[in-house]
C-alpha cells in the first residue's frame, strides 16, 4: 500500500511539474539559460552581401551602396527606431584607414508590431536592406573594414547589440 501510495505522489508531482512549465511556456515566463543559447546553433542576425571592391575617383565624395540582409525570423531597429531605449542600426568607418565616410543614408524602417501589444509599433528592418554610403578615398587600394552595428530581435526577445565587420576593397584612383 505504501508502495502504491509513494508511486502516486510520484506521478502526481511529475504531472503538476508538466502542467506548471507548460503553463509558463505559453506565457513567455521561461527565457532560455546563456548555456541553452549557447549550445543552439548560432547564425548571424545581419549578413554583408556585396559590394566586396569599388573603385572611386581619389579625393571626391564617391556613393557606394552596401546591402545587407537580415536572418529569417528577425528584424533590427531601422536607424531612426520608434524610442530612446531602443539601438539605432548605424554603420561607420574608422578612422586612418585612408577611407573617410562622409555620410551615410539609411532606407525608412518598416513598421511592425508584437502580436501581444499590436499598439506599440516599432520601425525595423526585414529582410535585405541598402546603405547608402558616401565616401572620400586617398589615392591607393585600402582593405577597409567598415562596421554595422544593430540589435536583432525576433517577437519575443532582443539579443545584445551586435557590430559586424564590413569588409570593402576601395580603390582611390
Amino acid at each position: 500500500m505504501r508502495k502504491r501510495i509513494l508511486l502516486f505522489l510520484q506521478e502526481s508531482i511529475a504531472v503538476t511539474a508538466l502542467l506548471c512549465c507548460s503553463a509558463l511556456i505559453a506565457h513567455g515566463q521561461i527565457v532560455a539559460t546563456d548555456a541553452q543559447r549557447q549550445s543552439a546553433p548560432k547564425q548571424d542576425a545581419v549578413a554583408y552581401l556585396f559590394p566586396e571592391q569599388v573603385t572611386v575617383p581619389a579625393g571626391k565624395v564617391s556613393p557606394v551602396a552596401l546591402h545587407f540582409r537580415v536572418a529569417s525570423g528577425l528584424h533590427i531597429n531601422s536607424h531612426t527606431p520608434s524610442g530612446d531605449a531602443l539601438i539605432p542600426t548605424t554603420f561607420s568607418i574608422p578612422d586612418s584607414t585612408g577611407v573617410r565616410l562622409d555620410a551615410a543614408s539609411y532606407p525608412p524602417g518598416t513598421e511592425f508590431a508584437l502580436t501581444l501589444d499590436p499598439k506599440n509599433r516599432f520601425s525595423v528592418y526585414t529582410g535585405e536592406f541598402v546603405v547608402r554610403a558616401r565616401i572620400v578615398a586617398t589615392p591607393g587600394n585600402h582593405l577597409v573594414e567598415g562596421k554595422l552595428r544593430y540589435q536583432a530581435c525576433d517577437n519575443s526577445e532582443c539579443m545584445p547589440p551586435k557590430t559586424i565587420s564590413v569588409p570593402i576593397d576601395v580603390i582611390g584612383k
